[in-house]
């Protein structure tokens, strides 16, 4: 039988599904703090906000898909967050590692990075995770790969493995269960590092991490938030885009690089909003592999929707005004 507080979660899910900020808002009050320490576990702090992040846009657009009759809404907010750490930590042992995306307040120049006592606990757990997954049995972790990295249904992953639909759905069960209670022992014996390393100031992190999330998601989901398209400039590839998501009276903008060009060493790209004839930077970012990146930005002047916004190539430290480089661009 459900406890009131899953019927409270639930009714709340219903509320989403039918279109309500306000439930939307209140889910992520009671949840968002859970996802992110699950996210951070095996993943660095700006990754973990991410995590974040995505889970709630998944919930924005497909609420109508939980079903209460399968678990509790904090299940299957968790297990969302769950297939996309395995999806970040299949694509990162992919690629090589690089800068984290920025993560900026105008007018602010702080470092965020973690430091090395905080970076030795997030690279110790991504390895955890890392050798939990190489331990499973090769038929489990290959329909795990399928299932929470290839974003396969068990269906389709049945087909792929050309295995009837039980023996998939087991194997995928199987090796979660494995994976979890690996996890849980290793975790656990690591975790006295990690609080004695991370106390008060991961917490401190975490609340303002959390309650820039909370501004940002409100932003995206809004009915009158704007979502600008800058593209290619001249004799840049086709595919290179950007996106501006801002809305009137918000002071908060995201910003997203798509197929964006490897930079050289020495240089970032960045983000400029003008209004009127003047140009204000939104921050700087350095793209992963894919050409992909993510800028959460906060600041009086974006409550104020652009005439024009551009992305250029500069230094690495970034520049006082826009340079020649144009890389991507949107104006009305």
């Amino acid at each position: 039988m459900l406890s009131s507080q899953d019927r409270s979660d639930a009714d709340l899910m219903r509320r989403v599904a039918g279109g309500s900020e306000s439930a939307l808002d209140a889910l992520h009050g009671r949840f968002a703090r859970p996802v992110f320490a699950l996210a951070v576990q095996a993943l660095d702090r700006a990754a973990a906000e991410d995590i974040v992040q995505d889970v709630f846009l998944v919930v924005w657009r497909k609420a109508d898909r939980f079903d209460p009759e399968r678990g509790t809404v904090r299940s299957w907010l968790l297990q969302i967050a769950h297939n996309r750490v395995l999806n970040e930590l299949r694509r990162r042992s992919r690629q090589p590692e690089l800068e984290p995306d920025g993560d900026v307040r105008l007018g602010e120049i702080e470092s965020r990075d973690p430091g090395p006592a905080e970076r030795v606990v997030e690279q110790r757990r991504r390895e955890l995770v890392t050798e939990a997954l190489g331990e499973l049995p090769d038929p489990q972790r290959e329909a795990l790969d399928l299932a929470y990295f290839d974003d396969l249904t068990h269906q389709q992953v049945a087909t792929r493995l050309d295995l009837p639909l039980g023996t998939a759905k087991t194997r995928i069960r199987t090796g979660l269960q494995k994976l979890r209670s690996t996890l849980l022992l290793r975790v656990a014996s690591f975790a006295a590092l990690g609080l004695l390393l991370a106390l008060g100031l991961r917490s401190w992190r975490m609340d303002s991490t959390i309650a820039r999330q909370d501004r940002a998601l409100s932003m995206l989901t809004a009915s009158d938030s704007v979502n600008l398209r800058l593209g290619p400039a001249p004799g840049i590839p086709e595919a290179t885009h950007a996106r501006y998501r801002g809305r009137a009276g918000s002071e908060t903008a995201v910003v997203t690089l798509s197929s964006f060009p490897s930079l050289a060493s020495g240089e970032t790209y960045q983000v400029w909003v003008r209004h009127g004839a003047a140009w204000t930077s939104v921050g700087t970012m350095r793209p992963d592999a894919a050409g992909s990146a993510r800028l959460v930005a906060e600041a009086p002047v974006l409550a104020t929707l652009p005439d024009a916004v551009t992305v250029t190539i500069e230094p690495a430290g970034g520049s006082a005004t826009p340079g020649s480089r144009v890389v991507a661009a949107w104006t009305p």
